[in-house]
């Protein structure tokens, strides 16, 4: 079990990515916090507990601080520690940017970046106490290429990346690492409903010629939450089959 005794915070876990991210670290052996502001968060948790896995969930707006905090404090309530965070939470509000509105940015920056500052500042300290720590976060493929109708989406997933290699330098001393995922392509509910000529278009695009899964990116999330990779930090790993390296 790669992650026996360990304690982690999953963000948008209720589906997708998130949720598959839960399932992975629960079958290695953490206690699991899930996430969400979807109800759906319930469910997944109860699906994992009923595996005889510890899972809980905690309806938490991760752009609200106090709700952050005080969920962080029940967490160290039951725990005692916080091992790993997992910085998945996320939205879109796709538009091109002239036609953009200022809610439609904010909306993302709130949640895709101030998110994960309101997470980060307040699990950090525990884990500096503790001298050890795994953070990750998720970036994108569209921080690095681009994408059209997403600058708003794109600018936060790019500030991931500068985030998470400054702070890996700031808390490297204290045992606590910290990375980001890049996904490409993935098969979620959100490309489901992509029309298939478009989707079938994408694959080609693919060196493995095939649409990631949630498990891909869940494993690599694992990789980065082991404490066998210690000396990995301030690294961004692209999970996209081979588009860009």
């Amino acid at each position: 079990m790669r992650l026996a005794d360990q304690v982690a915070i999953v963000t948008g876990a209720a589906k997708g990515i998130g949720k598959a991210v839960a399932e992975t670290f629960c079958m290695e052996g953490a206690s699991v916090v899930l996430w969400d502001v979807l109800e759906e968060g319930q469910d997944a948790a109860d699906q994992l507990s009923n595996q005889g896995h510890q899972a809980i969930f905690q309806m938490v707006d991760v752009t609200q601080r106090r709700e952050v905090g005080q969920s962080v404090a029940q967490i160290m309530g039951m725990f005692g520690k916080i091992d790993i965070l997992i910085n998945n939470a996320g939205i879109i509000r796709d538009k091109s940017f002239l036609k953009m509105s200022d809610q439609e940015w904010q909306s993302v920056v709130n949640v895709n970046l101030n998110g994960v500052f309101n997470v980060t500042k307040e699990v950090l300290p525990h884990m500096k106490e503790a001298g050890y720590g795994r953070i990750v976060s998720a970036s994108s493929i569209n921080a690095i290429m681009g994408a059209f109708g997403q600058t708003n989406y794109c600018s936060t997933k790019a500030a991931i990346i500068g985030f998470t290699k400054a702070l890996a330098r700031e808390v490297g001393k204290d045992g606590i690492t910290v990375n980001a995922v890049a996904p490409g392509f993935i098969q979620t509910d959100m490309t489901a409903s992509m029309p298939s000529e478009m989707i079938q278009a994408g694959i080609q695009q693919i060196p493995v010629r095939r649409v990631g899964q949630p498990e891909d990116i869940a494993n690599t999330y694992l990789f980065l939450a082991d404490r066998q990779s210690g000396f990995v930090n301030g690294e961004v790993i692209n999970v996209n089959g081979g588009v860009i390296s």
